[in-house]
């Protein structure tokens, strides 16, 4: 049995929102609908809670009103092993919704995504210093790639992410970093 599972407060399309994460998700596929009883809070009929899975994490969607909203203070994160997939899940989940910040996104139902490497903490632990150090004024190092334009996708480290981390291996570094 799972430990956790999440539980995803929709205003009244829980169901399409269900339809449409199944949709992105290769390994997703939706559960049991439960639905609103005559004398209910909820319109009788209407959809009450919806079951789905992404992988082995299965989450609820609830139609409960309009009485809460998602917003940044929690996200889902989605590691992704090339360029292909984060494009792929990028333009999959920002389809309607909206790009944050370099790796950031709502999608159009307002819930928050990091879409990200899936090597990003080695990553940010510095596994490559002596690359970073030798392309200091060009590129952090290659595995680590770049940011289109903010707000935007992954393509590696966020540029800001980049320059705390070359002034992080070189202290006395002054001006500005440039990348490519």
């Amino acid at each position: 049995m799972q430990a956790i599972q999440p539980f995803l407060w929709f205003d009244d399309n829980a169901e399409e929102a269900v339809q449409f994460y199944v949709s992105v998700f290769k390994n997703a596929k939706a559960g049991i609908v439960t639905r609103y009883p005559e004398g209910g809070p909820g319109k009788p009929g209407s959809v009450m809670t919806a079951k789905f899975t992404i992988g082995d994490v299965e989450f609820m969607a609830l139609n409960g009103g309009p009485h809460f909203k998602f917003n940044e203070s929690i996200s889902f994160v989605i590691p992704c092993d090339s360029q292909a997939e984060i494009d792929e899940m990028w333009d999959k989940l920002s389809a309607g919704g909206s790009e944050v910040q370099c790796g950031w996104l709502k999608d159009k139902f307002g819930l928050s995504w990091q879409v990200a490497p899936a090597n990003m903490s080695e990553l940010m632990q510095g596994k490559n210093r002596e690359g970073a150090k030798r392309d200091a004024g060009d590129a952090a190092d290659e595995e680590a790639g770049y940011c289109d334009a903010a707000p935007g996708r992954w393509a590696g480290v966020t540029h800001k992410l980049k320059v705390d981390y070359v002034r992080y291996l070189l202290p006395g570094l002054s001006g500005p970093v440039v990348f490519r």
